[in-house]
């Protein structure tokens, strides 16, 4: 594993603020949220610390190079390091027009990199054993999962291809393939287990032909395999197949647990619905959770309504959902800037008597300004700093 020594200074601990419930403050305090941005024609990784309520760039992802961005790849929190894992590399050109783009599919990597955030350091790591973009991660038993993704960039096809990262060992392992062949899934991690849900899936179906020495190899695919999930239980080393655990035909945007419930607040064409949903496993059912019907988050801050949401991430902090949103927002001279809100639900909010929404302008340094646009090519996830 080599390392990479950045420019950059450690995470510091944030304070404590005033605003949110106890709870999820006390949680809150040691707590950072790291997402990804293509910032013109690179990438960045940015934190967002709860605690004191501020924005600031961590710094360029080292190993991309000059003048490409990185598309479909996994940010995920092991530790108190964050690993940012394959991806679609993409030339960046700028186009005729005023802040256009035009970006071409340049590989598929299987790199990996790990930001250590107490230290402030970047480190190689063992490069994943399939190249993949729009994959499944999450963290499992101390371990990062991945599952399913493209592997080409030539057709729109998914892989059934699943490994492990030991981040002890500081190798990738196979695991058994899944069931199906899926892209633009989720992953999650639910009661001890890896959940790959949703997604464009295919199954690989053996048909007979006249010739009864010859099998012919078909794939299907129906809203029977796009609205499942694949759970892979890591005690026993298996697959399940879960039918209908998403329900929609629409991959999902992004699924978070907490407290032993999982939430959702949308899918890959609209990743705000309007609502946050509650998934009940025993009726194998999402329904909208109480007082979280929210129509246009920016109407919790004071924004024009000329203003348009750019990107949204979701991030689980004790029992509060972190919203981590930016806002296009015209400026005097026909130009426009970036304005980042945090918008936190509590899920844990008692009817009534607490406001669960709030909504947070983070400071940030003059130098970490935003001006234009960002792109968010990711999720997001959280760090808990030991004290």
């Amino acid at each position: 594993m080599g390392s990479l020594y950045c420019d950059v200074a450690p995470s510091p601990s944030p304070s404590f603020s005033s605003t949110g419930s106890s709870n999820g403050n006390a949680i809150a305090g040691g707590v950072s949220i790291y997402a990804c941005f293509a910032l013109g024609s690179s990438n960045s990784l940015e934190c967002y610390e709860p605690g004191a309520n501020t924005w600031r760039r961590v710094g360029a992802l080292p190993g991309v190079p000059d003048g490409h961005i990185l598309k479909g790849f996994a940010v995920a929190a092991l530790g108190e390091s964050v690993y940012v894992i394959g991806g679609r590399l993409c030339r960046r050109e700028r186009g005729a027009a005023a802040g256009e783009c035009q970006d071409t599919d340049v590989a598929v990597r299987a790199d990996v990199l790990r930001y250590d955030a107490r230290r402030g350091e970047w480190h190689h790591c063992a490069p994943l054993l399939v190249p993949r973009f729009d994959f499944a991660c999450a963290p499992c038993r101390g371990r990062i999962c991945v599952a399913g993704g493209q592997c080409s960039l030539s057709g729109a096809r998914g892989t059934a291809a699943a490994e492990v990262y030991d981040a002890e060992k500081g190798q990738w392992s196979a695991l058994p393939d899944m069931s199906t062949l899926r892209y633009r899934c989720v992953g999650v991690t639910w009661q001890g287990s890896f959940h790959v849900v949703g997604g464009f899936a295919e199954t690989t179906l053996t048909a007979a032909s006249s010739d009864a020495s010859v099998a012919t190899t078909v794939l299907q695919s129906s809203a029977l395999e796009r609205s499942s999930a694949e759970v892979f239980h890591c005690a026993r080393g298996t697959w399940e197949i879960l039918p209908g655990m998403w329900q929609l035909d629409v991959p999902p945007n992004q699924i978070v647990a907490v407290a032993d419930r999982l939430f959702s607040s949308g899918d890959c064409l609209n990743c705000w619905k309007g609502h946050v949903e509650v998934y009940d496993g025993e009726l194998n059912i999402w329904s909208i959770m109480d007082h979280s019907a929210l129509p246009d988050l920016s109407l919790l801050a004071s924004l024009p309504s000329s203003a348009q949401r750019l990107y949204l991430t979701m991030a689980a902090v004790g029992t509060q959902l972190y919203f981590l949103a930016g806002y296009q927002v015209p400026s005097a001279d026909d130009s426009f800037r970036t304005v980042s809100l945090v918008h936190s639900f509590d899920t844990g909010a008692a009817p009534g008597l607490v406001p669960a929404w709030r909504s947070f302008r983070p400071e940030m340094s003059q130098e970490d300004a935003e001006v234009g646009g960002k792109e968010l090519f990711s999720q997001c996830c959280s760090v808990q700093l030991s004290s």
